[in-house]
């Protein structure tokens, strides 16, 4: 054997214990940087249900697509609107975990506007800033 065959081993765990302690350095000094938001937009907020602000905008939702409202009853959390010969009624209820759980339901002549459900939702969505 040669001297370089008998000391290449330990030479080589040098080499890869010396990169490996420059890896973990440069790992260590990286970090994750958050940005504020631009100038002029303002952050995103997750905004809080509430039975009060749901029912707000359950009935709103349904009054931006053109419904008139037929029936309400906060008490049951029963909100009922028709546009054409379609009814549609917006269920809000408040749920065992603290969470309110909406629901829009259609019937009726729906044929004649089958995205009229879809964009009361999406209208009831947004109110609720989501």
């Amino acid at each position: 054997m040669t001297h370089r065959q008998i000391h290449s081993a330990p030479v080589r765990r040098l080499q890869r214990l010396a990169g490996l302690t420059v890896l973990a350095a440069c790992a260590g000094l990286s970090g994750c940087v958050v940005y504020p938001a631009p100038y002029g937009y303002p952050a995103p907020v997750q905004a809080v249900a509430s039975f009060d602000r749901s029912w707000d905008a359950a009935v709103g939702a349904m009054l931006d697509n053109g419904l008139t409202i037929t029936g309400q009853d906060r008490n049951t959390g029963v909100v009922s609107g028709r546009r054409g010969g379609i009814d549609i009624v917006g269920s809000v209820r408040n749920q065992p975990d603290g969470t309110v759980r909406v629901e829009f339901n259609s019937s009726g002549a729906t044929a004649q506007d089958p995205g009229l459900i879809g964009r009361v939702s999406t209208s009831y969505e947004r109110r609720m800033g989501r």
